[in-house]
């Protein structure tokens, strides 16, 4: 928000249904149907004579959800060309779906990386020692600033999704084909 609030204030981006703030968007358990549910309340209601250009989804199953909503209005075939849609894990069935330009993107957190830290910074408590840390300065919970270690995330469209998920050895060819 800290990019696209200066947009909305200036106009140049809109929310048309005026919706912001995690207690207006959050999604219940970040479950897809749930997503599904409330896009299609928003198409119905808010997107009637208005054009959908995108939609920014913290999670690739709650993209899976707003696609099919956009789908069912029509969005993605014939002149009604399919908005942006994000989405963040790189879930196979969302890189399967910008490998189909339904989902623009998502975002790539090894997960394997993440765990060797994880168990890491575990045994490190565990012998009584201080867990690696690279980011001292980006979380700060309300009490305190968390120590935390940061993985690089990589942003993953259908130009790199290959190099990225299929080198990387995360999915195989083959995974992400069928």
């Amino acid at each position: 928000m800290s990019i696209l609030q200066p947009m909305i204030d200036s106009g140049e981006i809109v929310v048309k249904s005026g919706q912001q703030g995690m207690e207006q968007v959050g999604t219940l358990r970040w479950d897809g149907t749930v997503a599904q549910a409330r896009m299609e309340n928003l198409l119905s209601s808010t997107y009637t004579d208005a054009k959908v250009n995108g939609v920014l989804s913290p999670y690739d199953g709650l993209s899976i959800g707003i696609l099919s909503a956009l789908k069912g209005v029509g969005y993605g075939s014939g002149d009604m060309v399919m908005p942006v849609v994000t989405g963040q894990d790189a879930e196979l069935p969302s890189v399967k779906s910008i490998l189909a330009d339904e989902q623009y993107s998502t975002v790539f957190k090894d997960t394997r990386e993440l765990a060797k830290v994880a168990v890491s910074m575990v045994e490190a408590v565990m012998e009584g020692k201080e867990p690696e840390v690279n980011d001292t300065k980006t979380y700060n919970n309300g009490v305190k600033v968390v120590p935390s270690y940061l993985l690089k995330p990589v942003a993953v469209d259908k130009a790199n999704i290959k190099d990225v998920m299929v080198s990387s050895g995360y999915y195989t060819a083959e995974q992400i084909d069928n």
